[in-house]
């Protein structure tokens, strides 16, 4: 009797303290997490200083780094690179906050015969994206470019877009303009001399599909049409079904936690009667 009033007394006086260092922990999943975080707060006071070189405190970056590899460069249905075609990388860099996504982001041929640089803008609510972007073709052969100083002339192709997404249906819906720059229905003499340049005001309308599996791969079919002379039927036609594009998405999936996407698509543009099949790598950092 002695050792269990004894007993009794020491759990009366232990309960209390335990319980003032797991406040609020009523289930193991929480004490773990508790625990986690107490870890987690001792080593960054032990090893990771609380603010940086500029005395503001530290937190967790909203810029990201990303390298796509594609083997055939096929956007929209028109083929990028048609002569002395080679896989291309695509370096990029972007910054998200919220629904702000703002990127800057390269396209490079491996042969050296082709060369991309576009910089844009979005911005994403309630599954609708609004967004602006400039595509621009450096020159090849030169070191001299005109990427500020093209004037009228510019070499830039400045597009207006929009995205919307449900939530709950698995499809979206584009619409694309290029409302200023190098998009233009050019008129030529029997010499080969251009005589007329009219702002084209390329569009580009696409509806798409697609089907999730476990581990968030995905079955994706995409349906693009211009309903008026375009870049995307080289200026010919004034309404065009010009891209047909089913792709399938594949994560691979490793122990550090790191994923990396990879995809095959099959391209088809009615326009030009032209099959592709590109294979793409997307790392994300």
């Amino acid at each position: 009797m002695k050792e269990i009033i004894i007993t009794s007394l020491l759990l009366w006086i232990y309960i209390p303290i335990f319980a003032q260092d797991v406040v609020d922990v009523h289930n193991t999943n929480d004490y773990v997490k508790a625990i986690e975080e107490q870890k987690e707060s001792l080593m960054c006071e032990d090893d990771v200083p609380s603010k940086n070189n500029c005395g503001a405190k530290l937190r967790e970056s909203n810029f990201h780094l990303g390298l796509d590899i594609q083997t055939k460069y096929v956007w929209r249905g028109i083929e990028m690179l048609s002569e002395d075609s080679a896989p291309v990388l695509f370096p990029g860099i972007n910054y998200q906050w919220q629904g702000l996504y703002v990127y800057a982001m390269g396209g490079y041929a491996i042969n050296g015969k082709y060369a991309e640089v576009d910089m844009g803008i979005s911005y994403t609510w309630k599954g609708l994206t609004v967004g602006f972007n400039d595509y621009y073709y450096p020159t090849l052969s030169a070191k001299q470019d005109e990427y500020f100083t093209g004037g009228k002339r510019t070499g830039h192709w400045l597009e207006a877009c929009a995205t919307y997404t449900p939530e709950k249906v698995p499809i979206w819906l584009t619409i694309s303009n290029f409302f200023y720059g190098y998009d233009k229905d050019r008129a030529y003499d029997g010499d080969g001399n251009e005589i007329s340049a009219k702002q084209a005001y390329s569009t580009y309308f696409e509806i798409g599909t697609y089907y999730d599996f476990l581990d968030n791969n995905r079955i994706s079919l995409a349906v693009g049409v211009t309903p008026s002379k375009s870049c995307y039927s080289d200026y010919q036609k004034k309404m065009a079904l010009c891209n047909i594009d089913l792709k399938y998405s594949y994560n691979v999936k490793f122990k550090s936690g790191w994923t990396v996407p990879l995809s095959t698509e099959f391209i088809y543009n009615p326009v030009f009667d032209k099959p592709y099949i590109n294979f793409i790598v997307n790392l994300a950092f």
